[in-house]
């Protein structure tokens, strides 16, 4: 049995953008999110509310300002006391899943969408993507880009503005285009001292 554009396009395969119920869903997904705008930032219960319907699955005490944006929301998972600040982008063609006490800063754009390199392909409207891992206590700069495939440790601090294009590990502190390490934390979060 020929497998569905849907069933692709979580398998990180090729897939039609344009699959009818794959735009349905991208609709379905606008209303909720765009919904979220319209809820006064002290009503937190119907912000939850609205956010459990649109994430594939949601922990406690989460907060979403506006204007967050995503393509399906079902391949969203976050744990406990997320948070995610003005203007966030989570194109969650493949699953994005983040682990508890994670803190996206303003404009975060976490990618797990992409096209192929192949002109015809890309030109026929094909998609694909890998999906973003991002471990328990982070905090995430803003203005940073996840691109598909990354994998982020636990207690891991991405500086401001960087572009984190590789996966990173446990205890540390990353910036830069492309990101790197630029500092290590002990398992609290403190900064270990350079060696001179």
């Amino acid at each position: 049995m020929a497998k569905t554009e849907f069933q692709k396009m979580m398998d990180q395969e090729l897939y039609d953008v344009n699959d009818e119920k794959l735009v349905h869903d991208r609709f379905a997904a606008r209303d909720l999110y765009e919904s979220l705008d319209n809820i006064p930032f002290r009503e937190k219960d119907r912000v939850t509310a609205v956010v459990k319907q649109l994430f594939g699955s949601v922990g406690k005490n989460v907060e979403i300002r506006p204007r967050f944006v995503c393509d399906y929301g079902y391949n969203i998972h976050v744990g406990d006391n997320f948070f995610a600040n003005f203007d966030c982008i989570l194109l969650d063609t493949c699953e994005i899943t983040i682990g508890n006490n994670v803190l996206l800063a303003p404009r975060v754009q976490i990618y797990t969408a992409g096209h192929p390199f192949n002109i015809a392909d890309r030109t026929s409207w094909l998609g694909n993507g890998a999906p973003v891992a991002i471990g328990d206590n982070c905090w995430i700069g803003g203005n940073v880009t996840i691109v598909p495939g990354v994998t982020i440790g636990n207690n891991v601090i991405v500086g401001g503005g960087s572009v984190v294009t590789k996966s990173f590990g446990n205890n540390v502190v990353i910036a830069g285009n492309p990101a790197r390490v630029i500092k290590h934390l002990d398992a609290e979060g403190n900064v270990i001292p350079e060696e001179k």
